[in-house]
């Protein structure tokens, strides 16, 4: 019976790793680059929630996977976003969702990070620094706009 519970447990972890990657590619197939950024950004919080669940069953390696995934996701929809050229207090749309987005995986890597063993949390450094850095010039973007 454990045995079988485990086999079910692995499958579905599988699953959804498979899904998850495959939704980092349709983001990058997306041609509209705002839609792009939130394709992106709906993929890292779909990493965060196997990140969870790595967590839960002490697996590693699919931890440290789902963190790296994030932070490429945060990152294609911040460069994505750049892209578009649009200034963010004139066309805010794109950008106050990417802005919405990030405050929240923010919040939510924070508390990931505080159930984590204490040995294992720096690996959420790089991910809140660069959660933070993303959101910050998000922020100031819409708050002052394009620079020139």
């Amino acid at each position: 019976m454990n045995f079988a519970r485990h086999i079910a447990v692995l499958s579905c972890l599988l699953l959804t790793a498979g899904a998850a990657r495959a939704d980092l590619k349709a983001a990058l197939a997306e041609r509209d680059l705002g839609k792009r950024s939130k394709l992106a950004l709906d993929n890292a919080a779909a990493n965060l929630k196997e990140a969870r669940n790595a967590f839960h069953h002490g697996e590693t390696a699919e931890l440290t996977a789902a963190v790296a995934e994030m932070r490429e996701s945060v990152d294609l929809a911040y460069d994505s976003l750049k892209s578009t050229g649009k200034d963010p207090r004139r066309s805010p749309k794109w950008f106050k969702q990417a802005e919405i987005a990030t405050r929240d995986l923010i919040k939510k890597v924070d508390t990931l990070q505080q159930d984590l063993n204490f040995q294992d949390r720096g690996m959420l450094n790089d991910l809140k620094t660069r959660l933070q850095q993303v959101h910050d010039e998000l922020l100031l973007g819409l708050m002052e706009g394009k620079k020139k």
